[in-house]
């Protein structure tokens, strides 16, 4: 007590004994006094939140958030390459095929008569136009044909060139109609009828070729359907039979076209029931189907998580030119920003819809991220905690934000700063803490990436705001309500980085797909496009936008 007298009185022996001096110093002390019991008294008995919890009772609540997950596409031309499908072909089709046959036009002239027929294929050529693949392949056939000469009389044998003559139906065998029909048939048969006891073992080769029209469609079962139909053009041989000429090409035709469409029926069954269109589908959504990290680190996020769930399937129609077929396959999945890795489950189609030809190489994801007040609020306090305003020398109080809270009502938010100010033009530079409330709405600025305040208005300015130091601090509170405008902001550039490049690494995954096949998927852009709130959680939508493309190269054996 006697130091407390000693520093009260210090001042009236420093500077002499007058009364009125002595009066003076009393009265200043009284006053600081009753600044500082004021100012005590204020904040020890006042609401801590100077109105706040009043002005949102007053308020209607917004209303809650929805659980939503945002409709991401991709859609992907896979450009397959003709040169592959010619390969497929060429590795499929069997190389050589034989065949025979006794009832031939030959078993009226031959007895025990027998045509055998061993045909070789050459390399497949493809080709496309619009809706159509045309295939075409050169046939060489070896024509082995036996058979004896025996029970035949000279009428007999001329009876079987003459009935040979009708047989062939050729232009050749017109021609030589009515002359086999004649004395020279008998000539012939004559001839023939000489060499009963002779038998004939006669090679001979002929050329055609086979050209194979495919018209595909997809099915909705994720089968294609080929469509194939085939043309055979025979070309020209004959051999001598008894010194008649015989045409090969209707001997050989009709094993020919038996092999040929045997073949064109088994592929036609193979590729139809072939489920390769399918087993590369089933492998990417699987692929989609998962949680993507994102934040953290130097996002200035925390930890969040992208959840892909694929749920369907789209595609049109074959397009054909003359280098590629092209199937063009979309994909619709939800998406959705957690705070926990999720483990998503995503059957797979059983069926496919068809539908007409789409825009090509697109790819969006959405991305609602939900971002909890305290989480804002630890956003916003790294950017105001400490700070002081004004900014300039000369102001009349100096205010530091001691912490930020914000809480929703109705459209807007209520930015609660606690702060301290202190006077800065009066002897006594006398401090008080104080809260300030303002109304402010959350608005995106999608050029600069951030989250902002807009139409920032005082809520409440108490008399007793900031105790007795009211007035000086009344003139800083337009600074303040600048400072929020200008410095109350959330970067989202550092996790819109962050995903684009997390969701560009995670499609590197779908191009190391398998051997022949390139998947080449960029993200070009990632932008803001939305925010909304309810009483816990502030919900900022973006979408990531890019492109994607398939080249198939090669493919299995069909």
């Amino acid at each position: 007590m006697n130091t407390v007298i000693y520093y009260i009185t210090a001042p009236i022996r420093l500077f002499g004994r007058s009364r009125a001096f002595r009066w003076l110093v009393v009265a200043v002390i009284v006053l600081g006094g009753s600044f500082v019991a004021a100012n005590w008294a204020l904040e020890r008995f006042l609401p801590g939140d100077n109105g706040a919890a009043q002005l949102l009772a007053k308020a209607p609540p917004p209303p809650p958030l929805k659980a939503v997950s945002s409709a991401s596409v991709v859609i992907a031309p896979v450009a397959i390459s003709l040169n592959a499908v010619r390969d497929a072909l060429n590795a499929t089709a069997p190389h050589q095929f034989s065949g025979n046959g006794n009832q031939t036009p030959l078993s009226g002239l031959l007895s025990k008569a027998d045509v055998g027929i061993v045909v070789t294929r050459g390399p497949i050529s493809l080709s496309g136009r619009p809706k159509m693949l045309t295939a075409s392949v050169l046939l060489t056939s070896q024509v082995h044909i036996t058979g004896e000469f025996v029970g035949r009389t000279a009428d007999q044998a001329a009876n079987a060139v003459s009935d040979l003559s009708g047989k062939l139906g050729d232009k050749l065998g017109g021609q030589l109609g009515g002359l086999l029909n004649g004395s020279l048939g008998k000539n012939i048969g004559r001839a023939v009828g000489q060499v009963t006891t002779k038998a004939l073992n006669q090679t001979s080769t002929l050329h055609s070729r086979v050209t194979l029209h495919a018209r595909p469609k997809l099915e909705r079962n994720w089968r294609l359907d080929p469509n194939l139909s085939a043309d055979l053009a025979m070309g020209r041989g004959s051999m001598r039979v008894a010194g008649v000429p015989i045409d090969l090409a209707s001997q050989a035709r009709p094993l020919i076209s038996q092999g040929v469409n045997e073949g064109v029926q088994r592929l036609q069954a193979r590729i139809s029931n072939d489920p390769f269109i399918e087993n590369a589908a089933r492998a990417q959504w699987a692929k989609m189907c998962r949680s993507i990290p994102l934040g953290g680190g130097k996002t200035g996020l925390p930890r969040l998580w992208l959840e892909m769930r694929p749920v369907r399937a789209a595609a049109a129609q074959p397009q054909i030119n003359a280098r590629d077929m092209t199937l063009t396959v979309g994909v619709q999945a939800d998406t959705r920003v957690t705070a926990t890795e999720t483990k998503p489950t995503c059957p797979f189609p059983k069926t496919i819809e068809l539908v007409p030809p789409m825009q090509n190489g697109r790819l969006t994801v959405g991305l609602p991220i939900d971002i909890p007040f305290t989480m804002l609020n630890a956003l916003l306090e790294a950017q105001l905690k400490g700070h002081h305003y004004p900014e300039e020398k000369d102001a009349p109080v100096d205010v530091t934000v001691r912490s930020v809270h914000v809480a929703a009502a109705g459209d807007r938010l209520l930015i609660s700063l606690k702060v301290h100010a202190v006077e800065k033009k009066s002897w006594f530079g006398l401090g008080a803490n104080a809260t300030v409330n303002v109304w402010g709405k959350p608005v995106l600025d999608t050029k600069n990436q951030i989250l902002r305040f807009t139409d920032i208005v005082l809520a409440v300015q108490s008399k007793a705001a900031y105790g007795l130091l009211s007035a000086a601090a009344r003139a800083a509170t337009p600074y303040l309500t600048k400072a929020i405008a200008d410095s109350a902001v959330v970067d989202l550039k550092p996790f819109a980085a962050d995903a684009r490049k997390k969701i560009a690494s995670t499609l590197g995954d779908f191009r190391s797909a398998q051997p022949g096949v390139r998947v080449d998927a960029a993200v070009n852009d990632l932008r803001l496009t939305g925010i909304n709130f309810d009483a816990k959680t502030l919900r900022v939508t973006a979408a990531a936008g890019g492109t994607v493309k398939v080249a198939v190269s090669k493919l299995p054996r069909l």
